[in-house]
């Protein structure tokens, strides 16, 4: 009879270890206890091959800028033009291909180029200029937005003709090629963040400045670095939902909610806004909890507007667990 309690406190205190330890495994368990109450509730229509595309569809975007966000977090910065990158980098793909003749693959190239050259000029306005970077971002905001409206007339676009069929298709078209797209760039910063120098720097710059400048690294460097993959991410999903969506609309993604629901995501998936830690799959893993809630409440009839009250709850609360889980992890798992 004494044996039974303390074999079921000896897996509770396990359970608690490794939830501690390994900080997506909270994220996962939420996402899973979503994907059952919805699939009940619905009668059985929210874990159906369609419903799940439109997760996946949902997810994608949202996760690939989720991913910069967490590069920069981590850094000790944030980007809020990231957004409007991802819905002026396939207009700049139609300004090349149907205005200037410029073939599809080079003029793709070249769209991303530009939104590298952006990161570029927002972290050297960070770094050499010292603007902090939610100032200096938010003034790239305005800007880039200031543009995209301005050459595009707030109109929507065709995508180019010339990129119809197979590119378009490996895109973002196909029913599951944005989220193929998005589990590589989320396995691959996963690699970079936890295997590499360059993720040990930014850790180290984010977790401590000066620390990390007497220690040699290049601080500079590393964050104009994480600005310009950012933006290089933002150009990706902005063209992988172009595509997807055969239109190139001037608020697409939702304009700057894709930056805060991305923001969100690595907020909720783990990562510290102080920086110095975060977690690329955990931020795939808040993308898909954000995108099983909207989807979700779609299905059940519920309406939109108390989506923004469970949302900045979710991100209240993930900040909340972030702090405690991390004084535990300091101090030792339960």
């Amino acid at each position: 009879m004494t044996a039974l309690p303390a074999t079921a406190f000896t897996a509770a205190r396990r359970t608690g270890t490794f939830l501690v330890r390994w900080r997506e495994a909270s994220v996962l368990v939420v996402a899973l206890a979503m994907a059952v109450y919805f699939q009940t509730s619905t009668d059985g229509v929210f874990l159906t091959h369609d419903n799940l595309r439109n997760i996946a569809q949902a997810t994608a975007p949202a996760a690939i800028v989720a991913v910069g966000i967490v590069m920069l977090l981590v850094n000790g910065e944030i980007d809020l033009s990231v957004g409007v990158v991802a819905a002026l980098t396939p207009f700049l793909v139609h300004y090349a291909v149907d205005l200037y003749g410029v073939p599809v693959l080079p003029a793709l190239v070249l769209a991303v180029a530009i939104a590298a050259f952006i990161g570029w000029c927002n972290g050297v306005i960070v770094t050499k200029l010292r603007v902090p970077s939610l100032v200096a971002t938010l003034g790239s905001y305005y800007f880039l937005l200031g543009v995209l409206l301005t050459t595009s007339d707030a109109y929507p676009a065709q995508i180019p003709a010339a990129a119809a069929g197979r590119i378009q298709s490996v895109l973002g078209a196909a029913d599951w090629a944005s989220l193929i797209w998005c589990l590589v760039v989320v396995a691959l910063f996963h690699v970079v963040l936890t295997r590499t120098r360059w993720g040990l720097h930014t850790i180290s710059v984010g977790g401590n400045l000066v620390g990390a400048t007497e220690a040699g690294i290049r601080v500079h460097r590393i964050k104009i670095g994480n600005f310009m993959i950012a933006a290089v991410l933002g150009a990706l999903a902005g063209l992988l939902e172009a595509f997807r969506i055969n239109s190139i609309d001037p608020n697409i993604g939702g304009g700057t909610a894709l930056t805060f629901t991305a923001i969100s995501a690595a907020v909720i998936g783990g990562t510290a806004l102080a920086g110095g830690s975060g977690t690329v799959i955990g931020a795939l893993l808040g993308a898909l909890i954000l995108a099983e809630l909207q989807n979700g409440f779609n299905l059940i009839g519920v309406s939109a507007n108390p989506f923004q009250l469970i949302l900045g709850g979710a991100i209240l609360l993930s900040m909340i667990a972030n702090q405690y889980l991390s004084r535990l992890r300091r101090t030792g798992a339960p």
